[in-house]
């Protein structure tokens, strides 16, 4: 089946954008980023910026544009049955030019997990500003069972805020 991506969800002045590769089932059905109940996403965003999935999503999704963060996807659409990001096929990716162009304070590229990874080093590090820099982080999707939450925030924590 193709399936699209979201918006972005990013106000002018992000410093900080997180990609995923391409929402899963739930999200789709949700129309939110990371909709999962077992996602790690919105448990690390409450920890770093007060974006807990305690809150409703527009009010989440307003914390992180004020607080310079954005959330996208490197695909807009795929062909894909079911979440796993093992089963994406035909990828055609999100237009990076344009984004960076149209949020030039960006400095750090959050590549959440190793399928966002490989797609954005295939399609989109080319558009990357020489300013910025892009970073894996561990997947928050409940499919990487294989670090405890605690580890992932470290890690997440590291990689958007770094020597802020």
């Amino acid at each position: 089946m193709i399936i699209q991506s979201f918006d972005p969800i990013a106000a002018p002045d992000a410093r900080i954008l997180i990609l995923g590769s391409m929402p899963g089932v739930a999200s789709l059905e949700a129309g939110q980023y990371y909709a999962h109940p077992r996602n790690a996403f919105w448990p690390i965003m409450g920890e770093l910026f007060g974006a807990g999935p305690d809150k409703p999503y527009e009010t989440r999704a307003q914390i992180l544009k004020t607080q310079g963060v954005a959330v996208w996807d490197v695909l807009q659409f795929c062909k894909r049955e079911g979440s796993l990001d093992s089963n994406i096929k035909a990828e055609v990716p999100n237009d990076f030019s344009g984004f960076f162009f149209r949020h030039p304070n960006i400095r750090r590229v959050a590549l959440n997990g190793g399928k966002a990874a490989k797609s954005f080093d295939r399609f989109a590090r080319d558009h990357l500003p020489p300013s910025a820099q892009a970073l894996a982080v561990p997947s928050t999707s409940p499919a990487y069972a294989a670090m405890r939450f605690q580890q992932k925030c470290a890690l997440w924590r590291a990689a958007l805020l770094g020597d802020n």
